[in-house]
């Protein structure tokens, strides 16, 4: 009789910049409720703000060694050379993880990723369990991420050739339509009318039966999140996407760079100079670490359109080189010049 193969479940978390992925994955790992889980972190930048933020939250459930960084590019558009020999070493340890989660960056495609695990080496060994796209309730609302559908019913009537879709709707849509559960986060930033627009437009775009779960911060009860059970890899054609028509997932529609500079003497002046260059130039998203003067702690930065958040941490190890980093996200044109030159004022 042959023995029982049993394929590693695995959970993709996709969704736009700045929904609150990190801090829900930090979430599930100190909760992992005796689970040994492995993360794939896939950042869009390349310094690992990611990778730094989750580590250290719960060794027992996530040991360092089971978290793997790719920062050579979107992970959807390099499956064959980072993501397919990342999963195969995961796979071949002796004592592989009981479950892989794989965090994509905020300009990912899912269904590419999922594809992947239709590949010889990966199929017999893990499965999809599924995908979770999460959303950012408060910058859908503001129209960051999504058309308002009441906006664009108004448009289309005044001129019917009106072309609405962006890159950014266009990633929105992507993602949801092949997500198996969609958490709906940042409910705690909006009131019960607004969310429940937001709730509609969500579920428009989502297939048939898939749950939208409410959160705060990310906190999902790991029960629901794992075990989906979607084995998604075998339900591709459900799951619609514009590249399916020979569209191309291009990357050029966005920009990026990293500011980096020493301690930080004033952070009143910091956030100042962010929220003036966010509106002056239409940022999408800042995250990073500030070495603030004076504190022991790193700061960490999140800034999602107009809206700056920011915490402390942990206190910088001996080993550390006291230092500010800052991810600066936006479409392309971004006048990178002058944004570096606004941060660099203040962060030297």
């Amino acid at each position: 009789m042959s023995p029982v193969v049993t394929k590693v479940p695995t959970t993709v978390i996709t969704g736009f910049l700045g929904a609150g992925k990190t801090t829900l994955i930090r979430h599930l790992l100190q909760n992992a409720k005796g689970k040994r889980l492995a993360l794939v972190i896939n950042e869009f930048g390349d310094v690992g703000v990611d990778g730094e933020l989750v580590r250290g939250c719960n060794d027992e459930a996530c040991p360092e060694d089971d978290i793997v960084e790719l920062a050579n590019g979107c992970i959807c558009c390099t499956v064959a050379d980072d993501f397919l020999p990342t999963m195969q070493k995961l796979l071949d340890r002796p004592n592989p993880p009981d479950h892989i989660i794989i965090e994509t960056s905020g300009l990912a495609l899912p269904k590419p990723l999922v594809k992947a695990f239709q590949w010889p080496d990966i199929r017999t060994r893990a499965t999809v369990d599924g995908v979770v796209a999460l959303i950012d309730a408060d910058a859908v609302a503001a129209g960051r991420f999504a058309t308002d559908l009441d906006a664009l019913a108004a448009a289309r009537a005044a001129d019917p050739t009106l072309d609405h879709d962006s890159p950014l709707e266009e990633l929105f849509e992507e993602q949801l339509a092949c997500s198996d559960m969609v958490v709906l986060n940042k409910t705690d930033l909006v009131d019960a009318a607004t969310l429940a627009k937001v709730e509609a437009l969500v579920e428009a775009k989502t297939r048939p039966g898939v749950k939208i779960v409410r959160a705060d911060h990310g906190a999902v009860d790991i029960a629901a999140f794992l075990g989906i059970t979607a084995a998604a890899e075998d339900d591709l054609d459900s799951r619609k996407s514009h590249i399916d028509d020979g569209e191309e997932h291009d990357h050029d529609d966005f920009d990026s760079f990293v500011a980096q500079g020493g301690e930080v003497a004033d952070l009143d002046a910091l956030l100042a100079a962010m929220s003036a260059l966010i509106a002056e130039h239409d940022v999408l998203r800042i995250k990073g670490m500030v070495a603030l003067a004076g504190k022991p702690a790193r700061l960490v930065v999140q800034a999602v359109g107009p809206r700056i958040q920011h915490h402390f941490d942990r206190g910088w190890l001996p080993a550390e080189i006291r230092r500010t980093q800052l991810v600066v996200i936006g479409q392309s044109g971004l006048d990178r010049p002058a944004i570096e030159g606004g941060l660099k004022a203040v962060i030297g």
